[in-house]
């Protein structure tokens, strides 16, 4: 996709005399880097549902919160879908949004829930969950996932966590994480309420507080709320369509 582009560093993926010095000769140690011709999804990002979004977590001493908005659009100016449910369990006790292209956001979902179920197979034990965070930052940098951007949220015997996937596979773990069209707005709301001591009760009060806020100005945001809460126990998730069933 165009905006995540580098058109600075195109020399380097042309043909072997690019990777050579002035005369032309090319550098027998320089890799060897094909060029990719863009197919037609390329050309139609139009005809892509996309879940623009806003997506949060929040972690607590006794699990995590994890909440997202349901819609979905074409475009970014037509709503395909006002109950799009953007958070899928990928592991017995951790769950990951999805953001940025729909097709591209649940073929990682499959990708990592499968990489999962394997590695529990196999050891008889679930993956830890930096494990799990660390296998879904490799997936993001080398597959073919479209610009994706998840919050990935899980508990282990370490405690609480809350990870961040940008699309270049880059990963970082915080306290509360928002990711989506709408996240300045909900990091807005979440920067001036966060307790470190809140219990999970209290964060999901906050996430339902940092989505209502984004729905209110983001145009990719909207129509309810999903909230998964992730405990030692499993993952319960639960839809509303509006967010102020959760205010009361």
């Amino acid at each position: 996709m165009s905006e995540f582009g580098h058109p600075g560093n195109r020399g380097t993926a042309g043909s072997g005399l690019e990777a050579g010095d002035s005369t032309g000769r090319r550098d027998p140690y320089a890799p060897e880097l094909g060029t990719l011709e863009a197919g037609p999804a390329d050309h139609d990002e139009d005809a892509v549902s996309k879940t623009g979004t806003t997506t949060v977590g929040i972690a607590t001493d006794e699990g995590v919160v994890v909440a997202t908005d349901r819609r979905a659009s074409l475009g970014g100016r037509f709503v395909s879908s006002k109950q799009v449910v953007k958070v899928e369990q990928i592991h017995p006790t951790a769950v990951l949004t999805l953001v940025g292209s729909v097709g591209g956001a649940q073929s990682f979902v499959r990708s990592l829930r499968s990489e999962a179920n394997l590695y529990e197979r196999r050891r008889g034990e679930p993956m830890a969950i930096d494990a799990l965070a660390t296998l879904a930052s490799n997936f993001a940098r080398g597959g073919p996932f479209r610009a994706i951007h998840p919050v990935l949220g899980g508990v282990d015997e370490d405690g609480s966590h809350v990870f961040t996937i940008d699309p270049a596979g880059g990963l970082m773990e915080d306290d509360y994480a928002v990711t989506g069209s709408g996240m300045q707005l909900a990091y807005g709301t979440i920067e001036g309420q966060y307790d470190p001591e809140m219990d999970v009760a209290d964060a999901e009060r906050l996430a339902a507080r940092a989505i209502a806020a984004a729905s209110e100005r983001d145009t990719g945001s909207g129509n309810g709320i999903v909230v998964a809460t992730v405990t030692d126990e499993g993952v319960e998730t639960a839809e509303y369509d509006d967010v102020a069933e959760l205010l009361d």
